[in-house]
């Protein structure tokens, strides 16, 4: 049976709405209906080469929906059960997983060069990042599918697939932000509002959102901002003197240009943090000289899925969002069809909006 699809039939061509044929779920893979997918800016990297991805594809990587039926082998869902796509599996077996640091997994886009679906006229398509979710349905892998946790709504959950794991683990798992501290957060798209929930959870005393936009300063302070910065050449002198000259004690960026990672280091106080979560081009070069390294005694590092276990994580942040304390609805600013993705992706190279949901 056909399903509707966004197909990116080359990287920097527009998205086709089409329908493609999916296969039956084989032995450990499982058939989902997807309840909602997010538009997320790696999506657009993706588009546009920034990343790349065999092609043709079907994109979409943050998604929720319900299982239709599942392989041989699969015991962990059965049809009817709610669940979360995770574009990232684990392998459990290359370095990486041995050390515990899953999210840096060597072998988690493998899934990526396989033929996912194939369209009417019989060309292969790829999985985007393994689970295609700009689709009314998708068949992944068993472990690209995570239990939804009960109480949360199935449609939102979706954001918990990147986004949220994303903000979240900056916060949590790089940045390691410690009740009391201030914290600067660049960039107030989905992942942006995702980190500036993340860092009220936290118990941050003061939490600065940067952006480009003036519209966005409502949203910011919804998710948590106590101020908001129009970005600018002054932005890092404007956080020092709302921090006592001092700079924050982290800065989290969420964007991926060299201008706002060099102004986040800045904003960042002498022996503080600053976290990269932000994915720019081989153009964005960044520079330091050897001086100020020594000097300012800052960590700079970088962040890869918010460096969340993703098994471990979505139950805790399922938790989060029982208790109220993580609210999913503020991050989406539009609900959308699969035709408006297109406009979704010009709404943020134009630095608007947060995050863009497709409901089926």
């Amino acid at each position: 049976m056909a399903v509707r699809a966004a197909v990116l039939p080359a990287i920097g061509a527009p998205l086709e709405i089409t329908g493609i044929e999916l296969p039956d779920p084989g032995p450990g893979q499982v058939r989902v209906r997807l309840a909602a997918a997010g538009v997320c800016h790696s999506d657009l990297s993706l588009s546009d080469g920034t990343m790349r991805v065999p092609v043709p594809a079907v994109l979409g990587h943050e998604g929720a929906g319900t299982v239709v039926a599942v392989g041989e082998g699969v015991t962990h869902v059965s049809p009817g059960s709610p669940v979360v796509l995770n574009w990232a599996p684990s392998c459990g077996s290359c370095h990486a997983c041995a050390l515990g640091e899953v999210w840096l997994c060597a072998n988690a886009l493998n899934g990526a060069a396989d033929v996912h679906a194939r369209t009417a006229d019989g060309t292969d398509l790829h999985p985007g990042l393994n689970v295609a979710a700009f689709a009314e349905e998708t068949v992944v892998a068993a472990s690209c599918v995570l239990p939804l946790p009960d109480g949360v709504p199935l449609v939102d959950a979706a954001l918990l697939g990147c986004a949220v794991l994303t903000g979240y683990g900056a916060v949590h798992h790089s940045a390691r932000v410690r009740a009391g501290e201030t914290v600067a957060v660049f960039g107030v798209g989905g992942v942006g509002l995702a980190t500036l929930q993340a860092a009220r959870i936290a118990g941050a005393s003061r939490i600065i959102a940067v952006d480009v936009s003036p519209g966005k300063e409502e949203l910011a302070r919804a998710a948590g901002a106590t101020d908001y910065v129009l970005a600018s050449e002054n932005t890092p002198r404007e956080i020092r003197g709302l921090t006592g000259k001092q700079g924050v004690d982290v800065s989290v960026e969420c964007v991926g240009r060299a201008v706002s990672i060099r102004a986040a280091w800045e904003s960042t106080r002498r022996g503080g943090r600053t976290t990269v979560v932000g994915i720019g081009g081989k153009d964005q070069q960044v520079t330091f000289n050897a001086l100020e390294l020594f000097h300012w005694g800052r960590t700079l590092s970088g962040c890869v899925y918010g460096n969340s276990d993703p098994s471990r994580d979505v139950p805790l942040l399922a938790e989060h969002v029982r208790e109220g304390r993580l609210d999913l609805s503020a991050l989406v600013t539009d609900r959308i069809t699969l035709e408006d993705i297109p406009a979704a992706f010009a709404n943020m190279l134009a630095g608007k909006g947060g995050r863009a949901l497709v409901v089926f």
